[in-house]
């Protein structure tokens, strides 16, 4: 299929060039389509990409959660995080809130060091105050755990909420249900509703208002 293509602008260390945006819509198997957008810079070689849903806000918040109970197995499962979704992992005290990574669809393994990667470049230690020594040392803790995960070394629970209800883990048993893999709707709370802009949406009604 046919992409789309736009010109916009980024900001760089050297001026505002011009640069190239693509998009492509992915239909992910057992689940929705997805829409990849890849960003690159003329004028200094720099290359992003993104995710985001093809479709609307589901009804529901959804809630997913994988145990993992073989690496090789469950660090290769293909994830795609929206830019609605938070993901956790009680073991290591991992809280990453909406919004941070934005979205992203790669492996489970992917995810893990992209996590890393984002708590490394927060650490405090890097800051060189002393009174962050002790908060420096959880981190640093926190962060070898993801790297145990990620060399097969540790087995964790992961969780994805996104009140959106567009984020997925592969069902690597699909089309039969995944025994470590639970997938939980719940009814967003007004906060839900309001982060994603919706409390003052009319979907009913509105003819009437034209009449």
């Amino acid at each position: 299929a046919g992409g789309i293509s736009e010109k916009g602008q980024r900001i760089t260390l050297e001026a505002v060039v011009s640069t190239q945006s693509t998009g492509k819509e992915v239909q992910i198997p057992f689940f929705k389509k997805i829409l990849l957008m890849a960003n690159i810079c003329d004028h200094c070689g720099f290359r992003d990409s993104e995710v985001k849903s093809a479709g609307g806000i589901s009804e529901k918040g959804q809630r997913i959660t994988l145990k993992m109970t073989d690496s090789d197995m469950d660090l290769d499962r293909d994830i795609l995080k929206s830019e609605t979704a938070s993901v956790s992992i009680p073991e290591l005290g991992v809280q990453l809130t909406c919004g941070a990574l934005g979205g992203r669809f790669t492996t489970i393994e992917g995810l893990l060091n992209q996590v890393k990667d984002q708590l490394e470049s927060i650490n405090p230690f890097t800051l060189g105050d002393s009174s962050t020594e002790s908060s420096a040392n959880r981190m640093g803790d926190v962060i070898q755990g993801i790297q145990d995960v990620i060399e097969h070394k540790k087995l964790v629970e992961l969780i994805v909420e996104d009140a959106a209800g567009n984020s997925y883990i592969q069902n690597v048993y699909a089309p039969d249900e995944d025994p470590n893999l639970t997938v939980e709707e719940y009814e967003r709370t007004e906060e839900d509703n309001d982060n994603l802009g919706i409390t003052h949406m009319k979907t009913e009604g509105y003819e009437d208002d034209e009449s």
